[in-house]
C-alpha cells in the first residue's frame, strides 16, 4: 500500500490550500496554469451529470495529496502520518 501511497504523492496535481470544498479545483488551476472560476465552474456543472460529478469529486479529494503530502485516504485507514 505505500507504494500505492508514493506514487499519488508524485503526482503533479496537489490538493492546494484555502480551496473550497478541499481544494481540488484549486490545485488543478494551480498546476496547468487556469484561473479557478473556470475549473470551479467546469467541477459545477459536472454535479449535473448523473453518477459523474459528485463521485469523481470524492475520489479526487481522497487521493489527491495536499501540498503537505498528506492523503485523505491514507489518513482514514491508518491514521495521520508521522514525519
Amino acid at each position: 500500500m505505500q507504494s500505492f501511497y508514493s506514487i499519488l504523492r508524485s503526482s503533479p496535481v496537489k490538493r492546494a490550500p484555502g480551496g473550497i470544498l478541499g481544494g481540488i479545483a484549486s490545485g488543478i488551476a494551480r498546476q496547468y496554469g487556469w484561473r479557478v472560476s473556470y475549473v470551479r465552474i467546469v467541477m459545477l456543472l459536472s454535479f449535473l451529470l448523473p453518477f459523474i460529478g459528485l463521485p469523481l469529486y470524492a475520489v479526487l479529494w481522497l487521493l489527491l495529496p495536499k501540498t503537505d503530502g498528506s492523503i485523505a485516504l491514507e489518513q482514514l485507514l491508518t491514521g495521520p502520518r508521522q514525519r
